[in-house]
């Protein structure tokens, strides 16, 4: 059964993305919690006005991305983690943690998918994050990981 995606979702595919899905799955859970519809003619008409009216939606939105990156310049987001006597944590940190703490410390709301880490995270140190608010703004921020 093919759908189209109303919303992003984790294994099977991100917003207005076409897939292929069984159809007990498309039938019974994905259709009726308002998450995809059937991708049949009319609905494919109708998912290039609908893209186009988010683009444009994101667009007005590219000077309030402007700003957030200006508030994350020159700041440092410190995250408290468990480490051993080397400064090896355990564990690693993820773009869900980053996005978490820039909500809690900073006061702004990024979605995870929009962090970038550039390796993995598992020692003790100072790292940056690339943020992606929109094609066209693009921040970074700097984190330290602290030993709790």
């Amino acid at each position: 059964m093919e759908l189209i995606l109303l919303k992003n979702l984790d294994r099977v595919g991100d917003k207005h993305d076409i897939v292929t899905v069984k159809n007990g799955y498309g039938r019974n859970f994905l259709i009726p919690q308002g998450l995809a519809i059937i991708a049949n003619t009319s609905n494919l008409k109708k998912l290039d006005a609908i893209k186009a009216k988010e683009q444009a939606e994101e667009d007005k939105k590219v000077s309030e991305y402007q700003a957030m990156a200006a508030k994350l310049e020159g700041k440092t987001l410190k995250i408290g983690v468990k480490a051993g006597a080397t400064g090896k944590i355990f564990g690693s940190i993820t773009n869900v943690q980053i996005s978490s703490q820039l909500r809690e410390q900073f006061e702004i709301d990024i979605e995870r998918k929009k962090v970038e880490l550039p390796e993995e995270i598992k020692e003790i140190g100072t790292y940056t994050a690339q943020v992606n608010f929109h094609p066209t703004v693009k921040g970074s921020i700097d984190f330290e990981l602290v030993q709790e």
